[in-house]
């Protein structure tokens, strides 16, 4: 490496899925352009402030950690917060929801998951990446973003970069950490304009079944696997999509929209989990149980701007 080549972290070994996000890339979906960004943007902002980052700056998200191992090549001050995926640095545990010191020389290894499924790793001043359509966001479908803006996920050989300088220590109240959800946990939904049209059967089974997360789950949704709802529309012009919008197919499973879905849908809609709500489904595992709980838009309103208000 000579003189000119900025000092950073590289990519000793690449775990199954660790990409660049931000808070997300917004006014472009008339283009058919999604959201992106952090799934759990709640341990996403609190990685950030643990440095004095612009809250929506890019962090690393680690899904499952799998291995992943990291290179410190300056020293420099670092932040992980969200799932405990049995972190270490120089195979000394590393708990989330802290700030800590690199030295040159040292790796940082991610296992696999000990509670919750994705851990955020900030930097001082956010990472490097191109800026497209207004986000750094790693979008994998859409290609779109990351660090070669190409969308695809970190790789062995890649080299992490930032601008900012190590802050001081800045430390996470334990009553602000985010918890990791555990098996059973309730998700907020607001109902949604077709959530008149389900039968009452299904709506009482919806609101008072336990829900199992199935493993086909990611960035884009999340199936629920539980009673069958049925929607008397037999059809609907397709409209946007919201996030954590939850869609009921033919099959009657239903589907949690999240940071990569589509812009558009025609499946009938039973509502949409809050925001606080998705990023706890974003930490469920696949066999988890959750349970929907209505609630009203404006208690959802009033519970995400004082969790702002937190910040």
């Amino acid at each position: 490496m000579n003189s000119t080549t900025p000092k950073g972290i590289s990519v000793v070994k690449a775990g199954p899925l660790a990409l660049i996000q931000d808070g997300g890339r917004f006014g472009v979906r008339h283009l058919g352009v999604t959201q992106g960004g952090a799934a759990d943007w709640i341990s996403h902002r609190w990685a950030n402030w643990l440095l004095g980052n612009p809250l929506e700056s890019a962090a690393l998200e680690i899904v499952v950690g799998g291995g992943l191992t990291l290179a410190v090549e300056c020293p420099t001050r670092l932040a992980l917060v969200g799932a405990d995926l049995d972190a270490t640095l120089d195979d000394a545990p590393l708990a989330p929801g802290t700030s800590f010191t690199v030295s040159p020389g040292q790796r940082l290894a991610f296992r696999q998951p000990r509670a919750g499924l994705r851990a955020y790793l900030a930097f001082p001043g956010g990472l490097d990446a191109p800026e497209v359509l207004g986000s750094r966001a790693c979008t994998t479908r859409e290609r779109l973003g990351g660090l070669h803006d190409d969308g695809q996920p970190l790789k062995a050989g890649d080299r992490l970069t930032w601008q900012g300088k190590a802050p001081g220590e800045r430390r996470l109240p334990e009553a602000l950490a985010p918890c990791m959800p555990k098996s059973g946990c309730r998700l907020p939904l607001v109902l949604g304009a077709q959530a008149g049209h389900f039968t009452g059967r299904s709506l009482y089974q919806a609101f008072n079944s336990a829900w199992q997360v199935d493993n086909r789950a990611d960035r884009m949704g999340v199936r629920l696997l539980g009673p069958p709802l049925n929607c008397r529309l037999s059809g609907m012009i397709s409209e946007g999509i919201p996030l954590g919008a939850v869609q009921v197919p033919a099959d009657g499973q239903p589907i949690v929209l999240l940071n990569d879905r589509q812009t558009i849908g025609g499946y009938p809609r039973l509502g949409a989990l809050t925001p606080i709500a998705c990023a706890t489904l974003a930490q469920c595992l696949p066999g988890s149980e959750i349970h929907l709980q209505p609630v009203s838009a404006t208690q959802a309103c009033e519970t995400y701007l004082a969790l702002l208000n937190r910040f």
